[in-house]
């Protein structure tokens, strides 16, 4: 199999359902004869032309209405939002329009639209080019939200997005983009949204995370192991539809649950899943539920390595909990 960054993967993933599924559109700026800001669409438009891989203006809400009007009558789109720091423009066409064209038409009209974004920390893109906006649409009914954290899950992934009925905003790490390698199968293959991945078992304590967080929650589990602390790390990689019933085995077999995040800490996404552990899990818990997050500021630019949940600051979590 060939070896392969989260950029090919996409690019990847990208061409062969441009090639398969004419009702496939990629769209947004710079997407087409520029390749993407971070190449990820790079080729697609001398291959596909300008009508389906399209070059729009700077302009999230007009992408993302554009967008939906094509999904609603029939197409596939793929549109791109250059960082998800920009996806705000076009929160209202997302959050009032799209998440729930399916409801208000009663099933008629579902919206099969994916939204694809560069997002999280890692590259000293300081606080508009590092935000991590996933707890934002989880609480939106009518939008699923996927986060892979490799090239292998990113493919898989994508391809079920552009697949799926309904709308899915698809965040790529981009910390990652290039430093995460691994085999992908050439072809076609769909990873299901909804289903998490345990990529490491263990007995001790639970570690979830998902995306650029997956590869510091993975370095401090191995930093735990040299310590005779035994951890299971869980990689969401779709956190809605969400995976309760893996989280929910591996906790009531460990007792014991971290979650990692860069996003502010105070409403994340880990503390639903702190709630979601504490309804499930109660009875076999021996520890409160650990967060691991970024910290209640806009995103620093000088201080971006204090802010991000580092392998260390996880570990000292991992110790707290396994010795509450």
């Amino acid at each position: 199999m060939p070896v392969m960054n989260v950029i090919q993967a996409v690019n990847d993933a990208l061409r062969l359902e441009l090639r398969r599924d004419q009702r496939v559109v990629v769209l947004g700026e710079d997407v087409g004869a520029f390749g993407g800001v971070f190449r990820a669409t790079a080729g697609l438009q001398q291959e596909f032309g300008a009508a389906r891989v399209v070059d729009t203006p700077l302009a999230e809400g007009g992408i993302i209405g554009a967008a939906a009007g094509m999904a609603l009558y029939g197409l596939r789109p793929v549109a791109e939002i250059q960082f998800a720091d920009f996806i705000f423009p076009a929160f209202d066409q997302i959050v009032n329009e799209v998440a729930k064209f399916r409801y208000r038409s009663g099933g008629q009209y579902p919206c099969p639209l994916t939204i694809r974004a560069p997002y999280g920390g890692g590259i000293k893109g300081g606080h508009y080019h590092s935000q991590s906006p996933e707890a934002l649409f989880l609480h939106t009914p009518g939008l699923k939200v996927v986060v892979p954290s490799g090239p292998y899950d990113a493919k898989g992934l994508l391809l079920s997005a552009i697949r799926d009925p309904d709308p899915v905003l698809f965040f790529e790490p981009k910390r990652v983009y290039r430093a995460a390698k691994g085999e992908v199968p050439e072809g076609e293959y769909l990873i299901p949204l909804g289903q998490a991945a345990v990529t490491r078992p263990g007995t001790q304590v639970t570690l979830i995370a998902w995306g650029a967080m997956w590869h510091e929650a993975d370095q401090a589990a191995r930093e735990a192991e040299a310590e005779g602390i035994d951890c299971e790390l869980l990689d969401l990689r779709s956190l809605q539809p969400l995976d309760i019933e893996t989280i929910t085995a591996s906790v009531r077999k460990t007792g014991r649950a971290v979650v990692v995040h860069e996003a502010p800490r105070t409403c994340g996404f880990g503390a639903e899943l702190a709630a979601l552990i504490q309804e499930r899990c109660f009875l076999s818990l021996e520890a409160p539920v650990a967060r691991v997050t970024g910290f209640d500021t806009p995103f620093p630019y000088t201080l971006e390595s204090e802010y991000l949940p580092r392998a260390p600051r996880i570990l000292q979590a991992i110790r707290a909990t396994v010795t509450y």
